[in-house]
């Protein structure tokens, strides 16, 4: 069965860092360009950052620009979002989702396989 799962969401403080892990099963990322999402409550769900499959082109939304990073491990077939000076406003839940191209999509329904997600909460 084909499968993403999103890890390292939690409860931090501003200025926290946490670092979300998307693993995938049943399939390999290599060719995968995978981008990370998130959802606030009441809000529709915003990109914030993508890589394409061999990692060697990224983007992300200009709310998380100089303080997130995302990369990824294809021998250990995950992507990573790491994730610095965090801010109650980036309290969402993150989502992963993978689209078998190089570069990344340009729209999010585009993407082929989506996680569960993980919950990040940034509050004091």
């Amino acid at each position: 069965q084909l499968q993403l799962v999103e890890s390292g969401g939690g409860l931090v403080q501003p200025g926290g860092s946490l670092r979300l892990s998307c693993a995938a099963s049943g399939f390999t990322l290599d060719y995968y360009a995978i981008g990370w999402f998130r959802q606030a409550p009441g809000k529709e769900r915003e990109g914030v950052s993508c890589i394409s499959s061999s990692g060697g082109h990224t983007n992300y939304a200009d709310s998380v620009k100089g303080r997130f990073t995302i990369s990824r491990d294809n021998a250990k077939n995950t992507v990573y979002l790491q994730m610095n000076s965090l801010k109650p406003e980036d309290t969402a839940v993150y989502y992963c989702a993978a689209r078998g191209s190089y570069y990344c999509p340009q729209s999010i329904y585009e993407y082929d396989y989506w996680g569960q997600g993980t919950q990040v909460t940034v509050s004091s």
